[in-house]
This record gives structure tokens, sequence and C-alpha cells, in this order.
């Protein structure tokens, strides 16, 4: 009998757990249609809410702000990320697994309603401003793949710049490219950014090498 009533539990929280994933996937997929549809800030909880089918409170059980609606569509990407990274081949350089993952994941990433959703926040001040913090998170997701796969084999200081300075280039290209263009390109786009990130760096590391002898 216990066992059979253990059993019955575990297929209960399932069942709860696959139901708030569902309503919290409805909540998100009704509040981007709304925001693509009439604007981010012409957009109200109680209209999400009802396009959703759950109460305003119910929308706040799952999302504190309308800003965290975004926010969460952003943070598959760092799902995308983590999971390319952990695909590369066990013995490839860092760099390569960075570059590869990245392409990988922009390629994925890539379809009207994201560049819909991209323009959106471009275009919204509140987004805009919001949208730093999906750099601090790629960043950490980065990082913790990296980690993952090197298996205590590398300097943890290491990895940590290595993340930093790969997601510090690509937020400098997202606010620099031009996401119509990238979208057509994308692998070409990331080999570019990459080229010319690691040779500034290794001038850079040139002329302070010199500085240092002088």
């Amino acid at each position: 009998m216990r066992g059979s009533k253990q059993k019955k539990m575990v297929a209960v929280e399932g069942l709860r757990a696959r139901k708030r994933r569902q309503t919290r996937e409805r909540i998100s997929n009704a509040a981007m249609t709304l925001f693509l549809e009439r604007g981010f800030d012409a957009t109200t909880v109680d209209d999400i809410a009802a396009a959703a089918d759950v109460s305003k409170r119910g929308f706040f059980d799952y999302f504190p702000t309308k800003e965290d609606v975004v926010a969460a569509w952003q943070d598959e990407f760092g799902d995308a990320l983590a999971a390319a990274v952990a695909a590369r081949p066990e013995k490839e350089h860092p760099v390569k697994v960075i570059e590869e993952a990245l392409t990988a994941s922009i390629i994925a990433a890539i379809n009207p309603q994201s560049l819909a959703i991209n323009r959106l926040v471009h275009d919204t001040p509140a987004l805009r401003a919001r949208n730093q913090m999906k750099y601090a998170k790629l960043e950490q997701r980065l990082a913790e793949a990296l980690t993952k796969r090197a298996k205590g084999k590398s300097d943890p200081l290491r990895i940590r710049l290595l993340a930093m300075i790969a997601i510090g280039a690509l937020r400098v290209a997202g606010e620099v490219w031009d996401v119509e263009d990238v979208s057509k390109r994308p692998a070409a786009r990331v080999k570019k950014l990459a080229d010319m990130l690691w040779l500034e760096l290794r001038e850079f590391g040139v002329a302070a090498s010199r500085d240092k002898t002088r």
C-alpha cells in the first residue's frame, strides 16, 4: 500500500508541475502576442490575464512584472547556448567551443517572431534598459556550461574571463549589428566577430608585453 501511495504522490506532483508549466507558457505566449500586436506599453496585465484565461493574481503568480515575461523569453537563448556548449567535442579548444556554440544558438534563435521581439525591445525604453541584464545572465550560463565541460581541468578564473569576453563582444555586436542583416548571414557574422575579437586581444597582449619591457 505504501509503495502505491508514493507512486500516486509522484504522479500527482508531476501533473501539478506540468500544469504550472503549461499555464506559464500560455501566459507567456499570450503576452508576447499582445506585445507584438499592440506594443509593450499599450498592453496591460489585465489584457494579458484575459487573453491567457487567468486572473490578474494568477499572472503575478508566474511573472512579477510585464518585463519579466520578455526576460523569461530571452532566457531560452541561454538554455540553448549551454546545450550547444555541452554538445561540442570533448577535446575541442574552449575558444572554438564558444564560437561554434554561439553560431549554433544564434542560427536556432532566428525566426520571424524573435526578430519582431528584438525590434520591440529596441523600440521600448523600459525593455531596452532591462535588456542589459540579459547579458549578465548569458555570461553566467556560459561560464557554468564551460566549467561543467572542463570537469575541473581548467582554471575557474580563465573560464570566467572567457565567458565575460565572449558575451561582452556579443553585447557590443548586438548594439552595432543590423539584426535583419545578421539573420541572413548569422554564421558569417559570428565568425567575423570572433576573428576580430581574438585578433584584438592578441594585439593588446603584444602591446602590454612591449610596455613591460620599456
